[in-house]
Formats: structure tokens, sequence, C-alpha cells
């Protein structure tokens, strides 16, 4: 059987089936959603919905302004969490990043969580790894949280007898008391943009 790392899980026995006859139409269609490395359709659908729950425990726990979370497909839509929000105060990131990471919904057998300001579209896995290359200070930035809630479907929990794991909050954000004098970004008006996508936009990646 495999799961949603990706991986064969030898936990336990599974029946075996015999086949007897084998039967083929052409244009089938398809009701599984047959798991293998991501994207697939099972992180597709399973990305949506996590993203949404945490979102609605994000704010249910009080966290402000928060502008997007998306589960990511790379982590098989759990192990990576990404989170978007218009900073209100100091502390404001890790706040939200060490909620996002316990919440119920975005806690089971997570990996990852990088916070980003609200500039970035956290589905946007490009803009958020460039956020954390040029806004994370690992110094400060990082918060390494040991003994989680997992599964032991995780290749990487603690054990078979312990499937607890290791977590890593980033804040990716603008330094708070930084915001004004932070480098600008170096980008073309909105309004450029999607001029230039109104008129070339077949010759360019989506």
């Amino acid at each position: 059987m495999t799961n949603h790392s990706r991986h064969y899980s030898i936990l336990d026995l599974e029946p075996a089936i015999r086949i007897e006859s084998m039967m083929m139409r052409n244009d089938p269609i398809l009701l599984g959603a047959i798991p293998g490395i991501p994207p697939d359709d099972d992180s597709f659908y399973r990305g949506s919905y996590r993203s949404g729950a945490v979102w609605n425990q994000l704010e249910a726990a009080g966290v402000p302004e928060v502008k997007g979370v998306w589960s990511h497909a790379a982590g098989g839509s759990r192990l990576w969490l990404t989170v978007s929000i218009k900073q209100q105060y100091a502390g404001h990131a890790k706040q939200a990043g060490l909620i996002a990471s316990q919440c119920h919904a975005g806690a089971y057998v997570n990996r990852f969580v990088v916070v980003v300001d609200d500039d970035i579209n956290p589905a946007d896995i490009d803009k958020v790894v460039w956020a954390m290359c040029t806004r994370f200070d690992p110094r400060e930035g990082m918060e390494i949280l040991r003994g989680c809630w997992s599964s032991a479907l995780d290749p990487m929990a603690y054990s078979e007898q312990d499937p607890r794991n290791a977590r890593v909050v980033i804040d990716a954000c603008k330094p708070f008391g930084r915001r004004e004098t932070f480098p600008l970004v170096v980008r073309a008006s909105e309004d450029l943009e999607r001029d230039v996508r109104a008129k070339f936009g077949k010759f360019l990646p989506t």
C-alpha cells in the first residue's frame, strides 16, 4: 500500500488479489486516484481542503490579516504549508507559523511551515522560495519543533512505535522593524504586466 508521502507502507500485511480476467474499453472513465510522486490527483484535492481548513483555524485562533494559505502538492499536500499574512505587529509572522504548524488541520504529518508577506502568492512555490532566499534570516527566523503529531506512514517519523516527527517553522517575511526601509522589489507595475500578458500571453509561461 502507498501513502501520502508516496512511499510503500511496510506496516501492515495487505491482501493478495488473484485476477481471473481483464477487460478493457476505449476512452475509459477512471474513477480512482492513483498515488505517485506529486503532483498527483490525491495531492490536488487534498491541498485545497487542507488549505481552507488551516486558514479557518488560524482565524479562529485570533491570527489577524491572513491573506492566503496553501498546502503544496510537492509535499503530498501535507508536508509543506505556506501562510501569507499582512504583518500587523512584531512577532505576528512567528505566531502565524507556530499556530499553523500545530492547529488540528495543519499539525498532522507536517514538515515545513513557511510564512510570507502578503505580496507573495503562497501557491507560487517559486515566489515562496524567493522570499525564503531574500527575507529569511536563519539566526532568528527558524524554529525547530520536536515531538510533533505525525504518523507511522511518515518515512521520517521517529519510529513505527513512536510516530512523531520534527518540523521547521520559517519566517520568510520582511523584518517587522525594517518594513519601511527594506529594499524595494524590482518589478513591473500590475498594469504593465496585464498589458504584456494580453498582447504576448500565448508566448509566455503561465
